[in-house]
């Protein structure tokens, strides 16, 4: 059996109202994100929380996958979210899991940045996990490097989602791109 792209159905129109509506809301919050030098806003609230149950529920792993298991679910959630949005074709849906998805990467990035300085507050520990792991991998010289681009690749994901929508919203509206308007 061969599976292709072709089989998917087309994404769910946005009407431009609706997808304007979001791009802004995105938009006011990259401002804000830009704007914020603690390297924590609002939305790491709900993310330390996956965080910490990440830790909890890789912990049959070792102690390796046990602290990389935090920083995975972080990942994981939104991305099993994005996939239930992809499948289902609901293009708001995807665009705010993907977001999410690549928001992580800022806080993600700030906390493998601090290994060396360790300024960040911890929820339980003395140490942080990257502290720990960057040891352990020989790479904690290079934690403001790994951060850093950690932080590059969340802001140029989340710009990518928000021209994804952009054109979904765009081409929502366009009656000549969709086969069944006629």
């Amino acid at each position: 059996m061969e599976w292709s792209f072709e089989d998917w159905p087309e994404w769910q129109a946005i009407s431009r109202a609706g997808g304007a509506a979001w791009l802004v809301v995105y938009l006011l919050f990259l401002i804000y994100a830009v704007g914020n030098t603690s390297g924590f806003l609002f939305p790491d609230y709900v993310n330390l929380m996956i965080h910490e149950a990440g830790h909890l529920f890789f912990s049959w792993g070792g102690n390796t996958l046990m602290l990389l298991g935090g920083t995975l679910s972080e990942l994981i959630v939104p991305t099993l979210c994005a996939a239930f949005f992809f499948y289902k074709r609901l293009p708001s849906g995807f665009a705010f899991a993907s977001f999410w998805f690549f928001e992580n990467f800022l806080y993600i990035g700030t906390y493998m940045a601090d290994a060396r300085t360790s300024a960040l507050p911890l929820v339980n520990a003395d140490e942080s996990d990257w502290v720990i792991l960057f040891g352990q991998w020989d790479l904690l010289l290079d934690d403001q490097k790994i951060g850093h681009t950690f932080r590059a690749v969340g802001w140029v994901g989340m710009i990518v989602v928000l021209c994804w929508l952009g054109y979904c919203t765009w081409r929502g509206q366009r009656t000549d791109l969709h086969p069944l308007a006629d």
